[in-house]
């Protein structure tokens, strides 16, 4: 039997949807509480455990009590062996070491995690250098290599080792960043360690990368191309990432480097807009929403743009998406697919096909959306570069 250990930070990914950048520390999660932020951790984990579901007679669940882990376990039906105590609805990242120090203790072959870049630096701190560990996302922050690329992928991880798969482990980094300088729009991503992972390709996710001098050329040739077919009385929710704020400095408005924009016959609407906020400026003659990849991991959804829920992406359309990003970034997948986790596994599986990617001026290519192996269903652009 796999002793599998678990434990979810239940406050990850709070500052997402109210475009607070991240979650760290107590005010910022009051902050978030106050503009109506809830947790959709135990959703996530249930979706991970989902995929065991059928294998629960080789596994040992070791979890921690309440939100941490028993509750979503109770949820699932998933049988837990409950240690440890914490302070219910207090939880802090001293729980979680303490979690991870009983882990060990008792001699987990696997210890899930459930969080963000500042859940898996915590753990860093403390865990055994030999003790495998694997990140289900669940932060806003998510720069780290430890992450499954989603909850389902963790879950088929740790089902291929209860069915025997060879998997290898590889050490991955931890980096975190500092998320007062992440809300100035500054990135200054931190490394902080590493810690050991079940590799399987195309389920975990690559440490994101930092830009290359060049990108700032291409990010304006991408940017001439997307102004150039931008549609009179069209809405645009411009998302964050270097590419996409090089269409708000050649528009003449001020950037959210860091989050979403919603422009409009080149006007600003909104700066920094929330996932409220995007839902109501949702236009019904027709919106756009403009997202770039992220370097390394290829994340088009479900890094850094909670804001754009599953209720937000659906009332815009799937086809009014747009893709922008460099030849360069799409190279450095080595053939992974882009990848999408809008904590929605029905509306992620529609993503998946190919989808059309602008990757300079009058230059855009084909490129797979999705999980390996992909899926039947596709995701295409529009006919012509004509937004």
């Amino acid at each position: 039997m796999l002793r599998l250990a678990m434990v979810l930070n239940p406050l990850a990914g709070l500052g997402g949807a109210v475009a607070l950048k991240g979650s760290d520390g107590q005010e910022t999660v009051t902050k978030a509480l106050s503009l109506g932020a809830e947790s959709h951790v135990s959703e996530r984990v249930a979706a991970a455990l989902a995929v065991l579901a059928d294998h629960i007679d080789q596994l040992r669940l070791i979890t921690y009590p309440g939100e941490m882990g028993a509750d979503v376990c109770k949820l699932t039906g998933i049988p837990a062996n409950v240690i440890g105590s914490i302070h219910h609805g207090r939880t802090t990242a001293a729980d979680t070491q303490a979690a991870i120090r009983d882990f060990q203790e008792v001699g987990a072959d696997l210890i899930l995690f459930a969080g963000g870049d500042g859940s898996a630096q915590d753990i860093c701190a403390v865990v055994n250098p030999g003790q495998p560990v694997l990140g289900i996302p669940c932060g806003v922050k998510m720069h780290s290599g430890v992450f499954a690329i989603d909850p389902s992928a963790a879950g088929a991880i740790v089902r291929k080792m209860m069915e025997g798969d060879l998997i290898n482990i590889k050490m991955a980094e931890v980096r975190d960043i500092d998320e007062e300088a992440f809300r100035r729009g500054v990135v200054n991503s931190r490394y902080c360690g590493e810690m050991l992972v079940p590799e399987e390709a195309g389920f975990l996710q690559q440490v994101k990368s930092g830009g290359r001098e060049v990108e700032a050329l291409v990010a304006e040739d991408i940017a001439a191309e997307i102004i150039e077919n931008m549609q009179p009385h069209n809405t645009y929710f411009i998302g964050s990432g270097s590419t996409t704020a090089a269409i708000m400095t050649q528009l003449g408005l001020a950037n959210t480097l860091l989050g979403f924009d919603v422009v409009k016959d080149g006007e600003l609407l909104l700066a920094d807009a929330t996932e409220t906020q995007l839902l109501a400026a949702v236009d019904e003659d027709c919106t756009k929403i403009i997202l770039a990849i992220i370097g390394g991991q290829g994340h088009i959804l479900g890094r850094g743009n909670q804001q754009l829920s599953p209720a937000v992406i659906r009332k815009v359309g799937l086809e009014n998406i747009i893709v922008v990003g460099s030849k360069t970034k799409i190279k450095e997948l080595q053939g992974r697919p882009l990848l999408v986790d809008t904590g929605d596994p029905e509306l992620d599986s529609q993503f998946n096909g190919f989808i059309r990617v602008a990757t300079g001026y009058d230059d855009w290519v084909i490129y797979k959306v999705g999980l390996t192996p992909p899926k039947r269903s596709s995701l295409q652009g529009p006919d012509s570069p004509e937004m």
